[in-house]
């Protein structure tokens, strides 16, 4: 081999991707494979049904209303919801643990919800399935400020470049809202599964309010059917102000003061998360907030019926 060649195989050597390879690391339970299941017998007053519920934990069978708490073994909450409003126990399922090869992925769907007791209370609800970091504020009592039921966020401390996952999606095509009342209704628009990411430097002050600057984001939305499973998608996490970059939406933006997302304070309670300003893209990041969701509609609206499937939820480094 003449020196030019050597030079060459050695510079190739040098730059191949498999020097910088990437490390992608799994969150805790992140692969779906282990499921809490939750037996709850709702109210005579509602039939008095046995239901079941899931929960992305290590296995084990919890019977009786008993809520659901944020926790230390698993870091994943989800919308599965035991409610009790009026002292009426009733569960809402929108999250399930569906079968995959050996093991299984989160199914999550667009539900029409019904509550009907005769001679008290016939209302309709469109629920969302969704998994997130953080927990759920249970039992629940009633329908106002859903938002403020979800409480997102972990402790986190590391700078990933993507967040990866596999995924498919069924996507409908009538949307419907249905806030709690009596009625259903068709509404124009179209509907969304989506993935969001924030990786945020926060603290809080001697009230308990807590606040935030953004250094990370990742956002992104899936509009068509997706029928075969897509293994090893990387979203990608941009850092610091990224209102002037060519990918970025209005979605992407900072959380508006008028909807914000929840969170548990020092003392215990569930507060707004208050999102100040971008910060810089080297900020020290202190918290991870992520979702997944088979609707981008919010609470009570939806494509009934779309559905969202997830597995093997990873941190690119």
């Amino acid at each position: 081999m003449n020196r030019f060649c050597a030079a060459a195989t050695a510079g190739m050597l040098l730059f191949s991707p498999a020097i910088f390879a990437q490390k992608a690391e799994s969150i805790p339970f992140g692969d779906m494979d282990k499921w809490q299941t939750r037996v709850i017998k709702e109210s005579f007053l509602l039939g008095g049904d046995t239901k079941t519920m899931h929960a992305i934990n290590n296995p084990r069978t919890v019977e009786g209303a008993v809520p659901y708490r944020r926790n230390s073994v698993s870091p994943w909450a989800t919308s599965n919801v035991y409610a009790s409003p009026a002292g009426i126990v009733k569960t809402s399922v929108s999250v399930v643990p569906e079968k995959r090869g050996n093991g299984y992925c989160a199914r999550m769907e667009v539900r029409e919800e019904r509550c009907k007791a005769v001679g008290l209370v016939n209302i309709v609800v469109v629920a969302s399935g969704s998994v997130f970091l953080g927990g759920m504020v249970e039992p629940i009592k009633s329908a106002k400020n859903p938002m403020s039921k979800l409480d997102q966020g972990i402790p986190f401390n590391k700078r990933p470049k993507a967040v990866q996952f596999d995924y498919k999606t069924k996507r409908c095509d009538k949307m419907f809202k249905a806030t709690g009342g009596t009625r259903i209704s068709e509404v124009p628009g179209t509907d969304r599964a989506e993935v969001v990411l924030y990786l945020l430097h926060r603290w809080e002050d001697e009230n308990g309010n807590v606040y935030a600057r953004r250094v990370g984001t990742a956002y992104e939305k899936y509009g068509k059917t997706v029928t075969e499973w897509v293994n090893g998608h990387n979203a990608p996490i941009h850092y610091g102000d990224i209102t002037g970059q060519p990918f970025f939406q209005s979605y992407m933006g900072l959380v508006p003061e008028s909807n914000p997302y929840y969170t548990t304070n020092s003392k215990g309670s569930v507060v707004p998360v208050h999102e100040v300003g971008w910060g810089d893209a080297d900020e020290e990041v202190t918290h991870i907030m992520l979702r997944f969701s088979a609707s981008d509609q919010g609470p009570y609206i939806g494509t009934v019926g779309s559905v969202f499937w997830i597995d093997n939820v990873k941190l690119v480094y």
